[in-house]
């Protein structure tokens, strides 16, 4: 082989999707794959010692919210995510079929960070109310803004940005919840119909988590078909998946699994709790996909990035491996281009991430601030997006005590949490 662009050499090369771990070189070559091996190829443009880190895949955040200055929630995927070792971020729900084109427009062809996108299954989407502390009411408030032909035409218009479709079940954004159930049936029938997955926010939710025997109720993820992806898994409110009162996993939650429901922790604000965490993990039901649900009030903390989001699953026992994973090759699968990135397959965009495990020794806290000492973090060391080195940086302060302070009050709704009220 002759002179190539990049080479990252020296690094622990973890790629699920190839079955690979080892010390390895990775070539990069006109924006692809072009090496992974033992051997040092004759020449390269610009060489990146990656001694003691782990090279991965370029990370992708399932879950995040970007639309940047069109809705309340979204944040900077450059600022936010690439220059946190995330070079695939997938927008959940911020646009539906009518706010769409601006998603484009605006944030993903201006962004170096690859935006893609689950449509919100109602027109506006997240545009306002019900997305943000002290606004009432939500987008379900009124299911005329359910339109399935608008997402159909949106989604046939747009497959090359729109990985699926959106929904969040939650009674404050549905009229008191009386517009859940039949929310949830349209949205079902839509995304199999169009052969894409459903993502569903699930809390504090009227339709339940178990269903009670044969009463043919909807229940969720009761009704989930394969490849569709339930976020807050580790969640500790109404519709949490572990039973507040036997502290066990519901018996419809480890069936949806087992039949190929996609469980995403999808962290955000308000939806990661330590106690949910550390009883799933007793059971090893560990998430398929790792994400953040980033946003600006999670941002600075408690979500953080989501290196932050993997270093607490890896606090909480989930396999070194098993953590890459489910930040590469499962969230590439789950939405349609594990053919192109989540793996260092030769050939494909050459989206590469370097993290060092580094030692630790800081409480960090959940989305309730219940606080557990971590003693390991990833830091995001460097990034190449198609090839293409960016800069990275890490979280400031963190973890951050006006956080911690902020998500106090929270304590009080969950319904699984440690018994003693945090203090600080």
């Amino acid at each position: 082989m002759g002179t190539i662009d990049t080479i990252i050499k020296n690094g622990c090369v973890i790629d699920p999707k190839n079955g690979l771990r080892k010390i390895a070189h990775v070539g990069i070559t006109d924006g692809r794959i072009c090496y992974v091996g033992d051997k040092i190829p004759v020449q390269a443009t610009d060489i990146y010692d990656a001694t003691g880190c782990i090279v991965t895949p370029g990370l992708i955040d399932c879950h995040v919210h970007c639309y940047e200055h069109a809705t309340p929630l979204g944040i900077n995927p450059d600022e936010s995510c690439l220059s946190r070792g995330v070079t695939t971020v997938v927008d959940a729900g911020s646009a539906g079929a009518s706010t769409f084109p601006g998603l484009r427009k605006f944030i993903a062809e201006r962004s170096k960070t690859r935006v893609l996108c689950f449509l919100h299954v109602v027109l506006h989407g997240l545009a306002s109310g019900g997305c943000a502390l002290g606004a009432g009411g939500g987008e379900l408030d009124s299911l005329n803004q359910l339109d399935i032909v608008a997402c159909e035409k949106c989604l046939e218009k747009n497959r090359d940005m729109i990985v699926g479709f959106k929904l969040r079940l939650a009674d404050s954004l549905s009229d008191g919840g009386r517009n859940e159930k039949e929310a949830y049936r349209r949205s079902l029938s839509m995304s199999e119909s169009c052969k894409v997955p459903l993502m569903v926010h699930h809390t504090f939710s009227t339709v339940p988590v178990q269903r009670e025997n044969d009463s043919g109720v909807l229940a969720c993820p009761g009704d989930m078909k394969k490849g569709d992806i339930y976020t807050h898994m580790y969640n500790a409110h109404m519709s949490c998946i572990v039973d507040p009162t036997t502290r066990s996993i519901h018996k419809d939650v480890i069936d949806a699994k087992r039949r190929g429901v996609l469980f995403d922790i999808g962290h955000g604000h308000g939806s990661f709790s330590w106690a949910v965490a550390e009883i799933c993990g007793k059971q090893k039901f560990w998430p398929d996909i790792i994400s953040t649900d980033l946003h600006n009030m999670s941002e600075a903390g408690p979500a953080y990035d989501l290196p932050s989001v993997m270093s607490k699953l890896f606090h909480v026992g989930m396999p070194l491996d098993d953590v890459i994973k489910a930040a590469t090759s499962t969230p590439a699968d789950a939405i349609g281009w594990g053919d192109r990135i989540g793996s260092l397959t030769i050939g494909f965009e050459a989206d590469v991430t370097v993290l060092k495990l580094e030692e630790c020794d800081i409480f960090l806290e959940d989305s309730q601030s219940q606080l557990r000492k971590i003693k390991k973090r990833f830091i995001p060391k460097a990034v190449w997006r198609s090839g293409i080195q960016h800069s990275c940086d890490a979280p400031s302060p963190f973890p951050n005590p006006k956080s911690i302070r902020a998500n106090l009050g929270d304590y009080d709704n969950a319904v699984v949490r440690d018994d003693v009220r945090p203090v600080f």
